[in-house]
């Protein structure tokens, strides 16, 4: 057989059918067809509890009332179902996550950084920042680089970083105390 034939390659490759775990996965309650168990604990649109009911004929009403059979409480035996308008649903809880979402406060870490001989001048500048920060209900990252031989005096900048310690004390608490990684000395403070 001549080497460019192409028959036999395809007659051994296999064709890859799409996996089940690729199907997209449906959010929120089940609906209508999706409920599959044979009664359910029915309330109606009115909120009035029928009890427990043959799901067809649950459909059915919701059918008739132009709305949708929801289930509301899967876990419960039978599983609590009520008519009501799925998609206004949908949307109540979607603008109640939204309004969740726009209450929270995403907390960083902001960094300052000093070098171990720092002016004093420079110092309250760095301090007036990172009241800020604490105000603004941000962590603070201090960190402390060494340059050429001022690792041999790393007692001076842990003198440093106790003095930010103490003149943070009232408006901030140590979450990580002070230590040295290779050429920096970093403590992190937060907000109290």
């Amino acid at each position: 057989m001549p080497r460019g034939n192409h028959e036999t390659f395809k007659e051994n490759t296999t064709i890859r059918r799409p996996y089940k775990a690729d199907a997209p996965v449906k959010e929120g309650p089940r609906s209508n067809r999706e409920i599959r168990v044979p009664r359910v604990q029915l309330i109606n649109a009115e909120g009035d509890n029928l009890g427990p009911t043959p799901t067809e004929q649950a459909l059915a009403m919701a059918e008739e009332a132009g709305l949708d059979l929801v289930e509301i409480s899967p876990n419960s035996d039978p599983p609590v179902c009520k008519i009501l308008d799925l998609g206004k649903l949908k949307y109540a809880n979607q603008k109640k996550a939204a309004e969740a979402r726009k209450k929270q406060k995403v907390v960083e870490i902001k960094e300052i950084k000093m070098r171990p001989n720092i002016d004093t001048h420079d110092y309250e500048v760095k301090m007036k920042a990172m009241n800020r920060f604490f105000d603004e209900g941000d962590k603070v990252r201090v960190t402390l680089r060494f340059r050429g031989r001022e690792m041999a005096h790393q007692e001076l900048g842990m003198k440093l970083l106790m003095q930010v310690k103490e003149d943070t004390q009232e408006i901030a608490k140590v979450e990580a105390e002070p230590k040295l990684e290779g050429r920096q000395m970093m403590m992190v403070l937060a907000p109290r």
